[in-house]
C-alpha cells in the first residue's frame, strides 16, 4: 500500500509517502509568494525519492485543515486529482485534522501528556484542539476548541493542564504530513470522505469574503457573485 499524505493549512505545504505504514520519503514546499504553484512538483519530487509514480499511490490521505484559504484549496485539489485519476487502483480519498499533524508530526519526541495544538487564525485569535500523547508516540484527541484568544492561550492551558504546541508557541512545530504516520488507523477508522462533496475546514471565511461582505453588507452567495 503506498499512501501519499499532503498538508498545507499553513504556507509551508508538507508531503510525506507511506509504504504501508512506514514513511520512506518526505517533501515540503512553499505555498506562498510564489510565482508558479509548488505543491504538486513537490508531491512528484517526494514519490519519485520513495521509487514510485503518482500512477503507484493506492490510498490519498490530505490535510483538512483549518488553515489558509488558499493553500487547502490547492493541497484538495491535488488530492482529489490523484484520487480520480488512478481510478480504481486507489483506496480512496481520506482526511485527516491539521490540527493533528502538529502534534502527530512530531509525538514520539514529546512528553506523554496533554497538548494543546495551536494554528494562527489571524485577528487575534488561534485555531486549537487538546490532544493526549502517550507514551508510545500515540495520539488521541480529546476535544475541539475552536477558536481561542491569542490572549487566552495561557490561561487555556492551565485550565486544561496542557503545553502549547505550534507555529510561534511554548514548542514551536507545525502541522506536516509524516504524522499521517501515527495517526493511520484512526484516519482509515474514520472512513473515505466523498470526492464530490468534501471540502477541507477552513476554519473562517476568506479574508477576500469577509472584506466584500463588509463591503456590500450582505453574504456572498455560495456559488460566488460579481
Amino acid at each position: 500500500m503506498i499512501t501519499l499524505a499532503i498538508d498545507a493549512s499553513t504556507y509551508i505545504g508538507t508531503v510525506a509517502v507511506l509504504r504501508d505504514r512506514v514513511v520512506v520519503a518526505e517533501g515540503e514546499a512553499v505555498m506562498r509568494g510564489e510565482q508558479e504553484e509548488r505543491l504538486m512538483p513537490a508531491v512528484v519530487a517526494t514519490l519519485g525519492e520513495a521509487g514510485c509514480s503518482v500512477r503507484d499511490v493506492t490510498r490519498v490521505i490530505c490535510g483538512a485543515g483549518p488553515g489558509s484559504f488558499t493553500s487547502l484549496r490547492i493541497a484538495g485539489a491535488i488530492a482529489k486529482g490523484i484520487v480520480m485519476g488512478n481510478g480504481a487502483r486507489v483506496d480512496g480519498l481520506f482526511a485527516v485534522s491539521s490540527l493533528a499533524l502538529i502534534v502527530a508530526g512530531r509525538s514520539e519526541q514529546l512528553e506523554p501528556g496533554r497538548w494543546l495544538a495551536l494554528l494562527d487564525a489571524m485577528r487575534g485569535e488561534k485555531y486549537a484542539a487538546l490532544y493526549q500523547v502517550g507514551a508510545g508516540g500515540s495520539v488521541r484527541e480529546l476535544e475541539r476548541l475552536g477558536l481561542v484568544r491569542d490572549a487566552d492561550v495561557a490561561s487555556t492551558c492551565e485550565r486544561l493542564e496542557a503545553r502549547a504546541i505550534g507555529p510561534k508557541e511554548m514548542l514551536e512545530a507545525a502541522p506536516h504530513a509524516r504524522g499521517v504516520a501515527m495517526l493511520l488507523d484512526q484516519v482509515i477508522e474514520h472512513g473515505r470522505v466523498s470526492l464530490d462533496t468534501w471540502e477541507p475546514d477552513y476554519g473562517r471565511l476568506a479574508e477576500a469574503q469577509v472584506k466584500w461582505e463588509a463591503t456590500h453588507g450582505r453574504a456572498l452567495r455560495a456559488t460566488g457573485e460579481a
